[in-house]
Protein backbone atom coordinates (compact mmCIF):
# COMPACT_ATOMS: atom_id res chain seq x y z
CA UNK A 1 0.00 0.00 0.00
CA UNK A 2 1.35 3.29 -1.21
CA UNK A 3 2.62 5.97 1.73
CA UNK A 4 -0.89 8.21 0.41
CA UNK A 5 -3.01 5.49 1.15
CA UNK A 6 -1.75 4.50 4.27
CA UNK A 7 -2.46 8.03 5.58
CA UNK A 8 -6.12 7.91 4.17
CA UNK A 9 -6.67 5.27 5.87
CA UNK A 10 -5.04 5.98 9.48
CA UNK A 11 -7.30 9.47 8.88
CA UNK A 12 -10.22 7.25 8.64
CA UNK A 13 -9.63 5.54 11.59
CA UNK A 14 -9.52 8.79 13.74
CA UNK A 15 -12.00 10.59 12.12
CA UNK A 16 -14.22 12.76 14.76
CA UNK A 17 -17.62 13.46 13.06
CA UNK A 18 -18.70 16.43 15.28
CA UNK A 19 -15.52 18.26 14.67
CA UNK A 20 -15.69 17.79 11.03
CA UNK A 21 -18.88 19.24 11.39
CA UNK A 22 -18.01 22.01 13.30
CA UNK A 23 -15.16 23.31 10.77
CA UNK A 24 -17.57 22.91 7.93
CA UNK A 25 -19.97 25.57 10.13
CA UNK A 26 -16.92 27.31 10.38
CA UNK A 27 -16.60 28.11 6.49
CA UNK A 28 -14.00 25.48 5.88
CA UNK A 29 -14.47 23.95 2.20
CA UNK A 30 -12.40 20.96 1.39
CA UNK A 31 -13.74 18.55 -0.62
CA UNK A 32 -12.99 16.01 2.52
CA UNK A 33 -12.83 16.71 6.49
CA UNK A 34 -11.76 14.25 8.86
CA UNK A 35 -12.06 16.20 11.71
CA UNK A 36 -8.89 14.61 12.73
CA UNK A 37 -7.27 16.98 15.79
CA UNK A 38 -3.82 18.01 15.24
CA UNK A 39 -1.99 16.05 17.98
CA UNK A 40 -3.14 13.30 16.03
CA UNK A 41 -1.83 14.77 12.78
CA UNK A 42 1.47 15.02 14.14
CA UNK A 43 1.87 11.81 15.83
CA UNK A 44 1.16 10.13 11.96
CA UNK A 45 3.54 12.63 10.75
CA UNK A 46 6.14 11.72 13.00
CA UNK A 47 5.90 8.23 11.31
CA UNK A 48 7.01 9.56 7.75
CA UNK A 49 10.43 11.01 6.23
CA UNK A 50 10.13 14.48 4.87
CA UNK A 51 9.62 13.21 1.13
CA UNK A 52 8.67 15.67 -2.14
CA UNK A 53 6.61 13.30 -4.04
CA UNK A 54 4.12 12.67 -0.66
CA UNK A 55 3.85 16.35 0.61
CA UNK A 56 2.44 17.13 -3.47
CA UNK A 57 0.23 14.42 -3.62
CA UNK A 58 -1.20 15.07 -0.03
CA UNK A 59 -1.99 18.42 -0.79
CA UNK A 60 -3.20 17.75 -4.07
CA UNK A 61 -5.96 15.97 -2.46
CA UNK A 62 -7.96 18.91 -1.15
CA UNK A 63 -8.89 17.19 2.35
CA UNK A 64 -7.96 19.31 5.38
CA UNK A 65 -6.02 16.55 6.70
CA UNK A 66 -3.95 15.42 4.09
CA UNK A 67 -3.40 19.44 3.18
CA UNK A 68 -1.88 19.82 6.84
CA UNK A 69 0.20 16.43 6.55
CA UNK A 70 2.26 17.73 3.72
CA UNK A 71 3.48 20.74 5.12
CA UNK A 72 4.58 18.40 8.26
CA UNK A 73 6.15 16.32 5.31
CA UNK A 74 7.16 18.74 2.85
CA UNK A 75 11.32 19.05 2.63
CA UNK A 76 12.37 22.71 2.35
CA UNK A 77 15.20 22.39 0.50
CA UNK A 78 12.87 20.90 -2.34
CA UNK A 79 9.93 23.58 -2.06
CA UNK A 80 10.01 26.09 -4.72
CA UNK A 81 9.08 29.40 -4.54
CA UNK A 82 6.90 28.73 -7.41
CA UNK A 83 5.29 25.87 -5.38
CA UNK A 84 4.88 28.15 -2.41
CA UNK A 85 2.68 30.64 -4.18
CA UNK A 86 0.47 27.69 -5.66
CA UNK A 87 0.30 26.55 -2.57
CA UNK A 88 -0.90 30.12 -1.04
CA UNK A 89 -3.41 30.56 -3.89
CA UNK A 90 -4.85 27.41 -2.83
CA UNK A 91 -5.61 28.46 0.44
CA UNK A 92 -9.04 29.40 1.21
CA UNK A 93 -9.12 29.65 5.54
CA UNK A 94 -6.93 31.35 7.86
CA UNK A 95 -6.40 27.81 9.61
CA UNK A 96 -4.23 26.13 6.57
CA UNK A 97 -2.72 29.23 6.43
CA UNK A 98 -1.63 29.34 9.94
CA UNK A 99 -0.44 25.38 10.05
CA UNK A 100 1.18 25.87 6.86
CA UNK A 101 3.25 29.17 7.67
CA UNK A 102 4.43 27.20 10.60
CA UNK A 103 5.00 23.56 10.14
CA UNK A 104 6.95 24.87 6.55
CA UNK A 105 6.94 28.44 5.13
CA UNK A 106 8.97 29.47 8.25
CA UNK A 107 11.88 26.77 7.18
CA UNK A 108 12.06 27.88 3.62
CA UNK A 109 15.88 29.69 3.10
CA UNK A 110 13.57 32.50 1.14
CA UNK A 111 10.70 32.77 3.92
CA UNK A 112 11.58 36.72 4.51
CA UNK A 113 11.44 37.25 0.94
CA UNK A 114 7.91 35.69 0.67
CA UNK A 115 6.98 37.30 4.03
CA UNK A 116 7.24 40.97 2.19
CA UNK A 117 6.24 39.74 -1.40
CA UNK A 118 2.68 38.61 0.22
CA UNK A 119 2.30 41.47 2.70
CA UNK A 120 2.16 44.00 -0.45
CA UNK A 121 -0.66 41.65 -2.32
CA UNK A 122 -3.99 43.38 -2.51
CA UNK A 123 -5.45 40.23 -1.49
CA UNK A 124 -6.58 40.14 2.40
CA UNK A 125 -5.53 36.44 2.55
CA UNK A 126 -2.45 36.48 0.99
CA UNK A 127 -1.35 39.74 3.01
CA UNK A 128 -2.40 37.47 6.32
CA UNK A 129 0.01 34.61 5.51
CA UNK A 130 2.51 37.02 4.79
CA UNK A 131 2.17 38.67 8.55
CA UNK A 132 2.02 35.13 10.22
CA UNK A 133 5.20 34.17 8.31
CA UNK A 134 6.61 37.09 9.88
CA UNK A 135 5.31 36.99 12.91
CA UNK A 136 6.39 33.29 13.12
CA UNK A 137 10.14 34.25 11.67
CA UNK A 138 10.28 37.22 14.15
CA UNK A 139 9.14 34.77 17.05
CA UNK A 140 12.54 31.99 16.11
CA UNK A 141 14.47 35.28 15.28
CA UNK A 142 14.71 32.80 12.40
CA UNK A 143 15.23 36.45 9.51
CA UNK A 144 17.24 39.04 10.96
CA UNK A 145 15.85 42.31 9.83
CA UNK A 146 17.90 45.18 8.37
CA UNK A 147 16.82 48.55 9.23
CA UNK A 148 15.57 48.89 5.66
CA UNK A 149 13.38 45.45 6.68
CA UNK A 150 11.83 46.55 9.59
CA UNK A 151 11.16 50.24 7.86
CA UNK A 152 9.35 48.55 5.55
CA UNK A 153 7.83 45.71 8.17
CA UNK A 154 6.71 48.96 10.02
CA UNK A 155 4.94 50.59 6.90
CA UNK A 156 3.50 47.29 5.99
CA UNK A 157 2.02 46.70 9.53
CA UNK A 158 0.66 50.01 10.02
CA UNK A 159 -1.00 50.33 7.02
CA UNK A 160 -2.79 46.82 7.06
CA UNK A 161 -3.65 47.94 10.95
CA UNK A 162 -5.48 50.45 9.97
CA UNK A 163 -7.46 48.58 7.32
CA UNK A 164 -10.89 47.68 7.04
CA UNK A 165 -10.27 44.00 7.41
CA UNK A 166 -10.39 42.86 10.90
CA UNK A 167 -8.54 39.98 10.09
CA UNK A 168 -5.45 42.25 8.85
CA UNK A 169 -5.73 44.46 11.50
CA UNK A 170 -4.84 41.80 14.07
CA UNK A 171 -2.19 40.03 12.68
CA UNK A 172 -0.77 43.14 11.65
CA UNK A 173 -0.72 44.09 15.48
CA UNK A 174 0.94 40.88 16.13
CA UNK A 175 3.41 41.92 14.22
CA UNK A 176 4.15 45.00 15.67
CA UNK A 177 4.48 43.47 19.05
CA UNK A 178 7.49 41.24 18.13
CA UNK A 179 9.42 43.95 16.02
Amino acid sequence: MSSLNEIKSELRLYMNGPLAQSLRERGLKYHLIFGVELPRLKEIASKYEKDHALAQALWKEDIRECRILAGYLQPADTFLPEIADIWLEAMHDTEIIDYTCMNLFRRLPYAKDKAFQWMASEAVLTQYAGFRLMAHLLRGQDAPLSSQDKDELLDQAEAAASSDSSLLCQVARDVLDKV
